[in-house]
């Protein structure tokens, strides 16, 4: 190795490349840095993924320095490296595009050059200087890309997903707070873009929070389920070649003490290694997230439209001017960019299930892709969750007099009367308060088909909104 202030030369099979002196990255890194310009999002916009990596490789160390196969020196340098990636040093170097060819080995020798180069530096010796300490021969110990990458995306996809949650409950939270601050204004429910029966604000609102609790509870069961069991210790195919018969129980075990999550080794390493059908399902929790607060948004956009030619039975928080040409349009931006995000992640979903489907024998190539998609859904749509209550639902205000005119002049409130005048009378006075546009209770009185007192009763708001006895 030669050096200069400016630059390192690095060496690899297919010749020699000059490094920035200052980089702890090395000559692969840089190779796939040139090859794969594709995204502009590289390794370090997923900062719990370098953490996962760099947890990978510690507990890989510590599990070859027990068997005897990494010296004290040596150990303690990485273990040392490890830490300080783990605690959020160098995520600048990593700098590979997360789509990237060979199965995610970019990834993988970005992690073991940036590992090594830093501990050559806690060693005394130069970046570079791989005689004291190699990116392949010792941080990459006993393990291959094919058990090391996949191993390091189950851990920071766990390590993810717990923001996700929390941005999650926090939606819900909101939303049942404005249940509760919604819970006596009166509003027609509506079926198929028609009027159907009555119903309060804070029940449509507590439905939002209710269909998001849903997916809390299956993630927190289903996200461990899933990525737990890891192939480490597989190596190449899930063989275990090139590894201490204790090293998959060593690292495994290493491992879980360091991410303080449950990690547990798959039970059969050649099956582990080729199949994403643990990221399929995962990736279709998320999207079944995305749907789901895509429908809500368009609820709220709909449930404020107008603001006087519309529904406009709520009032969104106006964030900025709708329009360059319509003075005072204000828009509903914050849903809008809410659905669109939704659609990213269903897309996301798609690609990543033609990418599970593309793998060949016993590896899967295109796991970059997977990670990378995985990774970008629960990033954005921690991010949109936030937006949608901070910018949005905190804000919203309910337009009580005018929720409630729309009841009292609904056609659908025929069917609370249904039980008491039967199912012809309630038909013809529908019709007829249709075609002339008459109230219902106008017709019912006019014609006396009901007790006042009985209709004052059935009219009662909390009659109409749940089930009830009737005569």
């Amino acid at each position: 190795m030669s050096t200069s202030n400016l630059s390192r030369i690095e060496k690899d099979l297919l010749g020699t490349r000059v490094i920035p002196a200052d980089a702890y990255y090395g000559i692969q890194t840089l190779r796939a840095a040139e090859n794969f310009c594709l995204t502009g999002i590289t390794l370090a916009n997923y900062p719990k993924f370098v953490i996962a990596l760099a947890m990978v490789k510690q507990a890989a160390a510590a599990a070859n320095h027990k068997l005897g196969h990494l010296d004290e020196q040596k150990f303690n340098a990485i273990n040392s490296a490890c830490g300080r990636i783990i605690e959020g040093e160098f995520l600048s170097e990593f700098i590979v595009d997360m789509i990237q060819g060979g199965a995610g080995t970019s990834t993988n020798m970005n992690a073991n050059e940036v590992i090594a180069n830093v501990a050559l530096e806690i060693m005394g010796h130069e970046k570079g200087d791989y005689g004291h300490l190699h990116p392949n021969n010792h941080v990459n110990m006993a393990q291959s890309t094919n058990d090391a990458y996949p191993t390091a995306i189950r851990v920071g996809l766990l390590l993810s997903v717990g923001s996700l949650l929390d941005s999650l409950n926090h939606l819900i939270e909101a939303t049942k707070l404005k249940a509760g601050e919604f819970s006596t204004v009166l509003k027609m429910g509506r079926t198929q873009m028609q009027d159907a029966v009555p119903m309060t604000l804070g029940q449509e609102f507590q439905a939002f929070a209710t269909t998001l609790e849903e997916d809390v509870a299956r993630l927190r069961v289903m996200a461990p389920e899933l990525l737990e069991a890891v192939n480490l210790g597989g190596t190449a195919i899930g063989t275990g070649i090139n590894a201490d018969p204790g090293y998959q129980a060593s690292a495994v075990e290493f491992l879980g003490e360091i991410s303080g999550l449950n990690i547990k080794a798959a039970p059969d390493l050649i099956e582990a290694t080729s199949d994403m059908g643990d990221f399929v399902l995962f990736s279709g929790m998320l999207k079944r997230t995305a749907v789901k607060l895509s429908k809500i948004c368009n609820d709220l956009r709909l449930l404020s439209s107008g603001p006087r030619a519309g529904f406009g039975e709520i009032n969104l928080p106006a964030r900025q001017p709708g329009s360059s040409i319509m003075p005072g349009k204000i828009n509903p931006v914050i849903p809008e960019a809410v659905n669109q995000v939704a659609f990213e992640v269903i897309g996301n979903d798609l690609a990543l299930t033609m990418a599970a489907e593309a793998g060949q024998l016993q590896l899967n190539p295109m796991e970059p892709l997977i990670a990378y998609k995985l990774f970008s859904s629960i990033d954005v749509l921690a991010r949109a969750i936030d937006m949608l209550r901070i910018y949005c639902i905190e804000g919203i205000t309910a337009n009580e007099a005018h929720c409630q005119n729309l009841v009292h002049q609904s056609i659908g409130l025929i069917t609370a009367l249904n039980p008491y005048i039967g199912y012809e009378n309630s038909t013809r006075i529908a019709k007829e308060a249709l075609e002339t546009g008459r109230g219902v209770l106008e017709l019912v009185q006019e014609q006396c088909l009901l007790d006042e007192s009985v209709l004052a009763d059935v009219l009662r708001p909390e009659n109409m909104i749940a089930p009830r006895k009737y005569r």
